[in-house]
């Protein structure tokens, strides 16, 4: 046994083991995952959009907002490609028509 005191964050058991490195501690504010599950809509558009929200999942929350606003923004832009779509063309109007 050995009178050295161990390094602050490395186990006495950890020291003991050949090759064994320290251990890391954890970071309680590191980025970390929420784990909220993504359904997927059948919508191409809109399920790359709800993919993109996992890229928040590893950056710490003042990098969330950038993610968030563009995925609000694919959002609202797939939206408006769907009021957007042609239909049928319109009728043409009746210009001089003689009864």
């Amino acid at each position: 046994m050995s009178d050295a005191v161990p390094e602050a964050g490395i186990p006495a058991a950890a020291e003991d083991e050949p090759g064994a490195g320290p251990v890391p501690e954890c970071d309680p504010a590191a980025p970390a995952p929420l784990g909220v599950p993504r359904t997927p809509t059948g919508n191409p558009e809109v399920d790359a959009q709800l993919e993109r929200l996992a890229d928040a999942d590893h950056l710490a929350t003042d990098g969330h907002v950038e993610v968030y606003e563009d995925v609000h923004r694919g959002l609202r832009d797939a939206l408006t490609a769907l009021d957007a779509r042609p239909g049928p063309p319109a009728p043409s109007p009746s210009y001089g028509h003689r009864s």
